[in-house]
């Protein structure tokens, strides 16, 4: 059998009228809505803080619709919810002074404990700061873990300069990943989330995804990490932050090359190819980005961009040697006709209306062969002449495009069914002599003549489509894990972790 407790004990605030209030009727907790708006107008009057979650707050009160967290019954449970969530904020590395938790967890006290006074104290301008610092904090936090604390298009994209006049300056495109971007619509959508009562659901909507990120979050918090070694792990968070439109976790087959790492991964399933790469130096930075790589083209032509003809091809105008030597030729770019060397000036190269190309074949700058993928920047996977290269530790030597160290390996991964006819094929076209295919007919001797039909009627290919395409993404980790999930180090190359962490400071 059960037995309840049959003592009763009465209610002392049964009997409770409307005098039992009267000693709170005072000045000291009269709360005025107009004194608090009066107050938060004050607060974002001098909130210099310029991040978009800032600004943001700054406009949802400059518009004076309504308060978030305080109605005519007090603070509303979504403050502490709120608060309860950002209790995390150490664990991302974050200082809760720039979240302003500690003067939100005080303000929080003092009402509901009716400790008002004068002064910073006052009633008014304790609601007034607690709705503004709640609906600061709420967005700083909603915003960063959604799209990430800084916005890599606009850093990256205004670092160096490629052409400066009078009237513009223009910088080169380094991070070419459409990512999205924070805007008013997701403010919007987190405002709704705070009226419909789903504030934490919604911050646990906007944590980023990656099993690496939580990785990185582990390694952060262990006691063995230097303030150093905080550093590298807080902007590799950031970049796990960033949505990307598409992930190598996504797809089975893809091509990855980690510019810190100094190498490309090719991963299929199971299998992995691992090679060695080149890329640009400091001063012509490879861009980051996302494609597909859709065709391979052999013995290619290589078309110098206007940076290199200026700066290697200029001075040699008129020693047709030079030209010949490296199998260089002129065309004209609107009517594609060839010019001929001796006919070249300075003011014809200078005027951009001139191309200068290397014929293909041995000793082609991007060797026998081309890996293509769609992009506004003339970016690409090649072979090299240079092959030294890839001895030495350091390969940051490119004009911007990706120098692979074993491009018939790579080629025969590309390829979704690896018909020996077909490999055959390439690796033929890949060691063929095949410069008299290059010259003009009326340059051919009879020796080169026959050769050039020789290789016509072999098995000598120009291009081969990759069907179906595969995503390749060209990025920038400077921690980053190995096939068995070992966390990895890498130098930070182009120094772009300083330029993350600088903006990371803000929440530091």
């Amino acid at each position: 059998m059960l037995w309840s407790c049959q003592e009763k004990n009465p209610n002392p605030n049964s009997q409770l009228s409307i005098d039992d209030y009267a000693s709170l009727d005072t000045s000291v907790l009269s709360l005025n809505s107009h004194r608090v708006w009066e107050e938060i107008d004050s607060l974002s009057k001098t909130d210099e803080d310029s991040m978009f979650a800032d600004v943001a707050t700054r406009n949802i009160y400059n518009n004076k619709k309504s308060f978030l967290w305080v109605d005519r019954k007090g603070v509303n449970s979504r403050a502490d919810s709120i608060l309860n969530y950002l209790q995390c904020i150490n664990s991302l590395g974050f200082s809760k002074q720039k979240f302003c938790l500690h003067q939100i967890e005080n303000d929080l006290r003092r009402i509901r404990s009716l400790e008002f006074g004068d002064g910073d104290n006052r009633i008014n301008k304790v609601i007034a700061r607690l709705e503004y610092n709640l609906t600061k904090a709420y967005l700083r936090y909603a915003i960063g873990q959604q799209f990430g604390f800084m916005n890599p298009s606009k850093v990256f994209n205004k670092l160096d300069v490629q052409d400066l006049d009078t009237s513009k300056v223009s910088y080169h495109k380094i991070f070419d990943i459409k990512i999205k971007h924070e805007n008013r619509r997701f403010v919007e959508y987190a405002l709704h989330k705070v009226h419909v009562d789903s504030v934490a659901e919604f911050l646990r909507e906007t944590e980023p995804k990656s099993p690496f990120y939580y990785a990185l979050r582990r390694q952060l918090n262990s006691t063995n990490v230097d303030l150093l070694g905080k550093a590298r792990i807080q902007v590799n968070m950031e970049r796990c932050r960033w949505r990307m439109p598409d992930y190598p976790q996504a797809h089975s087959k893809y091509v990855l090359v980690n510019i810190p790492s100094f190498h490309l991964y090719a991963q299929d399933g199971d299998n992995e190819l691992i090679m060695r790469v080149a890329f640009g130096s400091f001063e012509s930075k490879t861009p980051l980005m996302i494609s597909e790589i859709k065709k391979m083209e052999i013995n290619p032509q290589w078309v110098m961009p206007r940076s290199i003809i200026k700066k290697s091809i200029i001075p040699h105008v008129g020693n047709v040697t030079y030209f010949d030597q490296r199998n260089y030729f002129i065309r004209n770019r609107y009517t594609g006709k060839i010019v001929e060397t001796r006919q070249v000036t300075r003011q014809m190269l200078e005027s951009g209306d001139y191309f200068v190309i290397q014929r293909g074949g041995e000793g082609n700058a991007m060797g026998r062969i081309v890996f293509r993928f769609d992009n506004d920047l003339a970016i690409y996977l090649h072979d090299t002449s240079s092959r030294d290269v890839f001895e030495k530790s350091d390969r940051d030597v490119s004009h911007g495009c990706v120098r692979v160290e074993r491009p018939f390996d790579l080629a025969v991964f590309l390829l979704e069914e690896k018909e020996s006819s077909l490999i055959d094929k390439i690796s033929y076209s890949m060691t063929a002599d095949v410069t008299p295919l290059g010259i003009e007919e009326k340059k051919l001797t009879d020796k080169m003549r026959a050769v050039a039909d020789t290789l016509n009627k072999k098995m000598l290919i120009g291009s081969v489509n990759v069907t179906p395409h595969i995503p390749i993404f060209i990025i920038y980790y400077t921690l980053y894990p190995s096939k068995d999930g070992k966390i990895r180090s890498y130098p930070d190359v182009y120094g772009y972790d300083a330029l993350i962490y600088k903006k990371l400071k803000n929440y530091i």
